[in-house]
């Protein structure tokens, strides 16, 4: 790699293969590339469903199979349209709006995807977009209002150099997309683990006779302190637990008057209560955190009586199903319908714990360690993705 020293006059990258030289070609995609977006049978007929042909739809661009099929009635009926393994698809609105990926799946494409097609490096063109999709989406989704569009898609240029350039580039981000799905598997093959130890030790406790049934009030309290000191505001997320919100977020989503916001301590567990993700009743994390930080009047903090119960609790929530079979049966409907669950009706169910005090230590210990070891993954994770964002801010224009 170089330094390009005349970046200030040439329409060249910061930092560029040694072999490569010249400006980069600026163009637009529809110069370079033809699209076409597809379309989706009829919801309500069963005989266009369930066929042989896979259905991608805009959540789906990342993945290696679907969820849905149709048949060819379905899809002769409709204005979808199949795409091959290798295409560039694009998001073009919803949720995952301005997302790009390269398919590995040959199948039908609903409306909300655009198929790019191009003689161009397509793991280059997807680069590039990476690059500046946050400044696309500010500019034509402003506030989360509209859409993508072929047309403006169209319209979008960006600068391009030789084919054997936009190679090179390709392959060094290929390889570095690569080590990052890589580690996602081993993350993802570590918290797997611990969720089937937890169902092996709750069956085998159950069996032997080890553990029994506990009442959350029996073990939890509720922390109630306001927050007068000031301590800063952090936000529940489902996979980084307890988070300061600026970091999490961008920026701070609190009130002005945060005095009134409930103070966590180390250890303490945090419920939600607001529908998130796969948790619709909420989620509940420990705080790991080693100072006091605030979170939302409108969440529950509870004291454990142990950190081992608190730990325990922690993996025991991690379980959407675990979560969702603890909280479903203390909905309390309010007015207008909603979902209610107070502080104190929180604690009114229980779990399947440890009899032995001692056992419950153990497990917390095992449970940490296995945290610690997601924790040090995530870490090496967090810095492939920072070298990736450094070398599309540097490597395109």
């Amino acid at each position: 790699m170089v330094e390009n020293k005349d970046k200030k006059v040439l329409n060249v990258p910061n930092l560029r293969f040694p072999e490569f030289e010249g400006e980069w070609e600026k163009c637009k995609l529809s110069d370079l590339c033809t699209f076409f977006s597809g379309g989706t049978p009829n919801s309500s007929n069963k005989d266009f469903y369930g066929g042989k042909i896979a259905f991608i739809r805009s959540g789906e661009l990342h993945a290696n199979k679907t969820e849905l099929f149709i048949t060819q009635k379905g899809f002769e009926s409709s204005s979808a349209k199949m795409v091959d393994v290798g295409d560039l698809l694009l998001a073009m609105y919803g949720a995952t709006s301005g997302d790009i990926a390269i398919s590995k799946i040959k199948g039908a494409i609903n409306q909300a995807i655009l198929c790019i097609r191009t003689k161009q490096n397509k793991k280059f063109i997807e680069s590039v977009w990476n690059k500046h999709v946050s400044k696309i989406l500010m500019k034509y989704l402003q506030g989360g209002q509209g859409n993508l569009s072929t047309d403006i898609v169209k319209s979008l240029s960006f600068s391009f150099p030789t084919l054997a350039e936009q190679e090179r580039i390709a392959k060094l981000m290929a390889l570095l997309d690569e080590r990052i799905s890589t580690q996602n598997k081993i993350i993802d093959k570590l918290q797997s683990l611990i969720k089937g130890i937890m169902v092996e030790l709750q069956k085998q406790g159950q069996n032997k006779g080890n553990w029994r049934n506990v009442l959350l009030s029996k073990v939890l309290t509720e922390r109630d302190e306001r927050n007068t000191n000031f301590y800063q505001v952090f936000s529940v997320s489902v996979s980084r637990g307890v988070i300061n919100q600026v970091d999490y977020l961008g920026r701070s989503f609190a009130a002005r008057d945060i005095s009134k916001y409930n103070v966590v301590h180390y250890g303490d567990l945090v419920y939600t209560k607001s529908p998130t993700g796969a948790y619709p009743y909420g989620i509940v994390k420990q705080n790991l955190n080693q100072e006091n930080v605030a979170v939302s009047p409108l969440y529950g903090v509870y004291i454990p009586n142990s950190l081992s119960v608190g730990t325990y609790l922690h993996e025991y929530f991690m379980s959407e199903i675990n979560t969702h079979n603890y909280l479903h049966p203390l909905i309390q409907k309010g007015a207008k319908n909603t979902i209610n669950i107070t502080n104190q009706r929180f604690l009114e169910n229980s779990v399947p714990m440890p009899v032995c005090a001692n056992e419950l230590l153990l497990i917390s210990k095992l449970l940490l360690s296995f945290n610690d070891k997601i924790k040090y993954q995530k870490s090496i994770l967090q810095q492939y993705q920072k070298q990736k964002q450094y070398l599309l801010r540097q490597m395109f224009i």
